[in-house]
């Protein structure tokens, strides 16, 4: 199975978050399972914010790119097209909302679990869960703007 970050073409896979093009970064994936995007991730042990759980941070970045990419997911799916066929979907973050239910583990694999609320031409909002070990540690929300043609490009 293809993940949707699979289909960013080059010039748009530089993110921190899910770009393939950054090896710094944390290089997400987010795939369908039903009607839910999932993305999966394990926490290195400098993603630390007190001795044994994760920095709030990285949980709510990995909201943010599960969100964009569930995004592009879901319009792609609505309009029967397959990921990264012309004209190409890419979404940029217009709302962000993370609430911390519980602290997160550090070590063992965090799961994000989303689902849309809401689609648009130039809108999609997608409502998230994080979980680690089958524990709900954290809700989001996204507000995902459609990026247009020229965004990124050198002005």
């Amino acid at each position: 199975m293809k993940a949707i970050q699979d289909s960013y073409p080059e010039e748009l896979s530089h993110c921190y978050g899910c770009g393939s093009r950054n090896e710094h970064g944390y290089q997400i994936k987010t795939y369908w399972e039903g009607d839910e995007t999932v993305t999966r991730f394990t926490p290195a042990p400098y993603h630390i914010a007190v001795p044994g759980f994760v920095y709030g941070g990285l949980i709510a970045s990995l909201v943010d790119c599960h969100g964009t990419g569930s995004a592009a997911a879901a319009a792609y799916r609505a309009e029967g097209r397959e990921p990264g066929s012309a004209p190409v979907l890419r979404f940029v973050t217009g709302s962000l909302k993370v609430t911390y239910l519980k602290p997160t583990k550090l070590g063992p694999e965090i799961e994000i679990r989303g689902r849309v609320r809401e689609l648009k031409e130039r809108k999609v909002v997608i409502e998230s869960r994080v979980l680690v070990e089958g524990v709900e540690t954290a809700l989001g929300e996204v507000v995902a703007i459609r990026m247009p043609a020229d965004f990124g490009q050198a002005v």
